[in-house]
């Protein structure tokens, strides 16, 4: 029987009726959360990225201001918008979009990112914070895959979790929100040997490596969980993700599909750090 799909848009919806109801909550009290994008160049995917997160932040009743900069902006200048929008009060959640030109260093652009402001829990003091289980700001798309485990009612205390990818946008912060929800983790990697060893012992399989179709269903147990980050675009203009989706929802028992999944839960997530970032401005 094929693997009942978990759907992230309906989730993401409810995500964001949710974030809409606290947003009217912080307005009667003289608070409107606040986002600003920054948009560095004339990346396709980013701008489509921009737009969506704009378009979910007026639906909930979030400002969202956008900050569009040429891709040849100086690294400097760049710094110093963040700098003015660190100090501005109405602005609760800055996000810079990622990737940036190759001239400008990401970590040092991240590092200068306010960490209480810092709504995709990029910034260094953000990993540690979450690292030592003190988390201030979940990253985006792990808090969103999250959200969905829980929403499949997935029991996570004991079982074999792994993720496929490694990355400090997905695949570490994964491993470290499954580990606090009492999985066994192992992280995956370009350098793993016999990929498929790992991920056949996996109840919930992560991947996030930014490769179509990588994972097969030859290479998923019987009855797993499977969570699909990736989002690529076929030659034919098909998206697709880093699972092979018509054979892994043949031995799978949920999975997520491509597009509709975990997309939709990473930008209702981003609302709620930014109202939650919002929400610590209120008196005790």
């Amino acid at each position: 029987m094929a693997a009942r799909l978990i759907d992230g848009k309906m989730l993401a919806a409810t995500v964001r009726a949710q974030v809409a109801d606290r947003v009217r909550t912080l307005r009667a009290q003289g608070i409107t959360p606040g986002l600003a994008v920054v948009l560095v160049g004339d990346n396709p995917a980013s701008q489509v990225y921009v737009r969506n997160k704009a378009a979910a932040c007026e639906a909930a009743g979030i400002l969202s201001r956008t900050v569009s900069l040429a891709a040849d902006t100086p690294e400097g200048e760049l710094l110093d918008l963040l700098d003015s929008l660190n100090a501005d009060p109405s602005i609760h959640g800055i996000l810079v979009q990622l990737p940036l030109p190759g001239h400008i260093d990401t970590g040092r652009v991240i590092a200068a990112i306010d960490a209480t402001k810092d709504v995709d829990g990029f910034h260094v003091a953000n990993a540690g914070l979450l690292l030592t289980g003190r988390p201030r700001f979940l990253p985006c798309t792990p808090y969103g895959i999250m959200k969905m485990l829980e929403s499949e009612a997935v029991p996570l205390w004991g079982a074999e979790a792994v993720v496929v990818g490694a990355s400090n946008i997905v695949g570490k912060p994964m491993a470290l929100l499954l580990l606090a929800a009492g999985a066994t983790v192992t992280i995956c990697n370009s350098k793993t040997r016999d990929l498929g060893a790992q991920t056949r012992r996996a109840d919930v399989l992560v991947v996030a490596t930014g490769r179509s179709g990588m994972v097969t269903g030859d290479m998923i147990k019987p009855g797993a969980v499977v969570i699909d980050v990736g989002i690529n675009r076929l030659e034919n203009g098909q998206l697709v993700g880093d699972v092979d989706f018509e054979t892994a929802r043949q031995v799978a028992a949920a999975i997520t599909p491509v597009p509709g999944g975990v997309g939709p839960m990473t930008i209702a997530m981003l609302l709620v750090n930014t109202v939650e970032s919002a929400e610590r401005q209120l008196p005790a």
